[in-house]
């Protein structure tokens, strides 16, 4: 029979049950860059000669008609930016108690010519209207979402593994939809008992979504770039995230001061549902992209062999990764939440619009340079050792703000960078030191590990602070020994990071290898497909995709 689509005769139909060629059957470890070099070229209109580029093909990932290696570039790039808007809008909700804190912690009532406006400068004698909650019920909102993140992720992440990822991307997402909008209605019972059940529980579900979201958009991300451009890809998926912190830090405080507090959360539950939208359309193009790769039932088939048992065997370099990202994340979000606060209380002359701005500047930081850092790394490697430089350069971040009268501005500058080299070094090592598999499971315990170390670290901050909502102004010394709390955990992250490099370097060096002139993931990931995590009963090893 001769196709329509060629030209050229047709195989006889494989017998039902009969096993493919070996040639067109996925390795353990195959992804989509080596089934665009063996899988995809098989296909009509992708051979050599006359009829490599016909306009007549059947459809193939970006509709490109030829070209053996961009329609996979195109395709991958496309799944990725829809990949990132999945977090922009649950990162802006994220810290919108962070813009609005006088707000949260605002008095119920202002006598008649006593209320401040936001735009301006802090006074020992303005009332601020709010929700009336406490500084140790602010920081509860970020613990109890750093602790669900702690319960859930786990789950989550074997969930995972096990369901795939479009199973998780729509679940999580909706999630963050329905936790924001609790969040937002418990602001309307305002001076009753309700509104800090409501605004945890829509907290809780939030962190529930949020946090496992984050671990199906990693998963995704390390499928479709691995051995390709991994680093700059999780560098463009942390730009998208802090686009919506950033954007939160600038806009929020004036929509609040025109719209209201109210209002405001609902807008921020409204970019939510665009990130629901991103992940059903992020679903349909994993889904034929998948197929059209030919990896779709092998990857279920992979996933039925992780078991909950294997996460004793995840080697020691991985558990020591998982400290290191814990503690340098302990020193950066407990500070970004109180930053606004920290900065009108300690330097005068800054409104709550300019503290927010300057609190903000250390995501528009990572926002400007994660790309960048990705690019770096990619081609550089030594992702330990730039584990170890961002927390050694992050010490002297706590030390100004704790011991000087720095303008803060340098201080916050100076975290985003270190920030952006964080997390462009530290979490996409992960993928290089766990099989793909497993993936899922090892991303849900590391952010498991790291929401327990944040949501203590807010306890702890929290009770630093005060429990008075009537200071206005919290005492410096109080704020100096926050600071001197989170000198303690970047120098944990110091020990942990030295412990890594140790450790990999007695194990081969994987996190520190250099490029010299090919992906330096590619063979790393090889390896880490191929180790004996999976083993089954029978003493085979359990291959992994």
């Amino acid at each position: 029979m001769v196709s329509r689509f060629t030209g050229r005769p047709e195989k006889e139909p494989r017998p039902l049950g009969a096993k493919r060629p070996a040639a067109a059957r996925a390795p353990p470890g195959a992804g989509p860059q080596h089934l665009a070099n063996t899988l995809l070229p098989s296909l009509p209109g992708r051979g050599s000669g006359p009829h490599r580029c016909r306009a007549d093909v059947p459809f193939r990932p970006c509709s490109l008609p030829c070209a053996s290696t961009l329609p996979a570039a195109c395709y991958r790039f496309l799944v990725l930016f829809f990949n990132c808007l999945l977090t922009f809008g649950s990162y802006f909700c994220f810290d919108i108690p962070s813009v609005l804190q006088d707000q949260f912690q605002g008095n119920l009532t202002c006598p008649n010519g006593t209320h401040r406006n936001s735009t301006g400068h802090n006074s020992t004698l303005d009332c601020v209207e709010g929700l009336g909650m406490t500084p140790a019920q602010y920081n509860l909102l970020y613990a109890i979402y750093a602790w669900t993140n702690a319960v859930v992720v786990i789950l989550a992440g074997f969930l995972i593994d096990k369901l795939g990822n479009r199973f998780g991307v729509f679940v999580f997402s909706l999630l963050t939809v329905l936790g924001s909008s609790i969040f937002a209605l418990g602001s309307h019972f305002k001076g009753s008992p309700y509104l800090l059940p409501l605004m945890l529980t829509g907290r809780l579900l939030f962190g529930s979504g949020n946090g496992s979201l984050t671990i199906v958009q990693n998963r995704i991300t390390a499928f479709w770039f691995k051995g390709k451009e991994l680093a700059l890809a999780f560098g463009l998926t942390l730009s998208f995230s802090r686009l919506g912190s950033v954007l939160n830090f600038f806009f929020t405080q004036q929509f609040e001061t025109r719209f209201g507090i109210q209002w405001t959360l609902w807008g921020g539950t409204l970019l939510c549902v665009l990130g629901f939208v991103s992940a059903i359309t992020v679903s349909v193009l994993d889904k034929v992209g998948m197929k059209q790769l030919g990896l779709d039932g092998v990857i279920q088939q992979e996933s039925k062999k992780v078991r909950i048992q294997d996460i004793r065997r995840l080697p020691l370099r991985y558990w020591l990764l998982v400290l290191t990202i814990m503690f340098f994340y302990n020193g950066v979000f407990p500070f970004v939440a109180d930053a606004s606060k920290f900065i009108q209380d300690k330097y005068s002359g800054y409104s709550q619009q300019a503290a927010a701005y300057i609190a903000g500047a250390v995501y528009d930081s990572s926002l400007i340079l994660s790309a960048a850092v990705g690019i770096l790394i990619d081609y550089v490697g030594l992702r330990g050792i730039f584990a170890v430089g961002c927390a050694a350069f992050t010490l002297p971040v706590f030390a100004l703000l704790a011991f000087t009268f720095v303008p803060p501005l340098v201080s916050t500058i100076w975290l985003g960078i270190t920030y952006s080299f964080a997390a462009a070094s530290m979490w996409p090592s992960i993928p290089l030191v766990v099989p793909q598999a497993t993936l899922g499971t090892a991303m849900g315990l590391a952010t498991s590990v790291q929401m327990i170390g944040i949501g203590l670290s807010n306890l702890i901050v929290g009770h630093i602070l005060g429990t008075k909502s009537s200071e206005l102004k919290i005492p410096l010394w109080r704020w100096q020994q926050m600071m001197i709390f989170m000198l303690v955990n970047t120098t944990a992250c110091i020990v942990a990071s030295v412990s890594l490099n140790v450790v990999d370097k007695n194990q081969g060096g994987t996190l520190n290898r250099t490029r010299k002139g090919s992906p330096v993931e590619q063979e790393d990931r090889h390896q880490a497909d191929t180790a004996p995590l999976l083993d089954d009963d029978t003493g085979n090893k359990g291959s992994v995709s």
